[in-house]
């Protein structure tokens, strides 16, 4: 579906239902809450959901939101490449998608129209061309969330997703009226003093593989619970291991329950991160993708170091 058909069709229907992925980000909040308030100003009804809470991090995208009360009858997904990552709180609506608008070249074509473009940095530049090709205008509130979505998931321009559309999109958001300053302050320089003792306990418990070339934090359960920290205040933690001279795969592993650990990877140009993930039935970018593994944490590690290792070419006892 090109721009042109999705504005068509949504024009063409009235109540909306906007899925959000699990543990969402800044691109998944900013263009829920982006695309929901362009669709409620084109008279439509719209609401925005996610199997849990929104980060209270996020809550300047989403002040003076309301839930609408009505019977939704058309479901659009953002920032979603996979029925997976819908969570239990939005399992009813799988194989129900009418429209997906994502950015991942992993998207697993879920849903019955998909408007994909695995060139853009973000959903939310997908949205902001979108709504400049179409003539949508912008409000200062949704140039705000779609700045937002943007600018977090390119690391504020510095990750290898940046590309000249991308800058220019920024370029364009920020002439509208809102404080793009407080956005990338909030985002990323501002830390909770328990945000701080987590960076210092991953950067001490950080472990490396195959001569330096692999770097792995883990984020268990306990430690979460003993850190004190919101849930919301792990996010970001996934540039750290890549972010030690010579690593050219950095992989956090998150503990979901008590046998299911999310992987989140990222790479440098000598390793694709997509096709690393797929390998345990996930996806995402050439350089930032994410998976999940079953298995005890030890069961687990062994999983990824057999991994890396026939990726990298070198012995697992390396």
């Amino acid at each position: 579906m090109n721009f042109s058909e999705l504005f068509d069709f949504l024009k063409s229907h009235d109540k909306y239902v906007i899925l959000t992925h699990r543990s969402p980000d800044g691109d998944a909040v900013g263009s829920g809450f982006g695309l929901c308030s362009i669709l409620r100003n084109m008279g439509k009804q719209a609401n925005v959901v996610n199997t849990e809470p929104f980060p209270p991090r996020y809550d300047f995208l989403y002040q003076g939101y309301y839930v609408q009360d009505f019977e939704p009858e058309t479901v659009v997904a953002v920032d979603i490449a996979d029925e997976q990552l819908f969570g239990s709180g939005l399992a009813q609506y799988a194989g129900k998608v009418d429209v997906c608008i994502d950015h991942h070249i992993s998207n697993k074509y879920f849903a019955k129209h998909t408007v994909l473009d695995a060139s853009a940095s973000a959903a939310a530049e997908v949205i902001f061309y979108f709504a400049a090709e179409c003539g949508i205008k912008l409000t200062d509130h949704e140039a705000m969330c779609l700045y937002t979505g943007i600018a977090t998931d390119t690391g504020c321009f510095k990750f290898g997703n940046t590309t000249p559309k991308t800058h220019m999109a920024a370029a364009r958001l920020m002439q509208y009226s809102f404080d793009f300053v407080m956005v990338n302050r909030r985002m990323f320089e501002l830390k909770s003093r328990a945000r701080l003792k987590v960076e210092q306990l991953m950067a001490k418990d950080m472990e490396f593989y195959f001569d330096g070339k692999c770097s792995m934090i883990t984020m268990t359960t306990k430690l979460m619970e003993e850190s004190g920290a919101d849930p919301a205040e792990f996010d970001g933690l996934a540039q750290l291991p890549l972010s030690v001279e010579g690593v050219v795969i950095g992989i956090t592993i998150k503990q979901r329950s008590e046998q299911v650990f999310k992987l989140s990877v990222r790479t440098t140009d000598e390793v694709d991160a997509s096709e690393f993930c797929k390998r345990f039935g996930g996806g995402g970018h050439i350089r930032a993708a994410g998976c999940e593994i079953k298995g005890t944490l030890e069961e687990v590690k062994a999983k990824i170091t057999a991994a890396v290792a026939d990726v990298l070419g070198v012995s697992e006892n390396g």
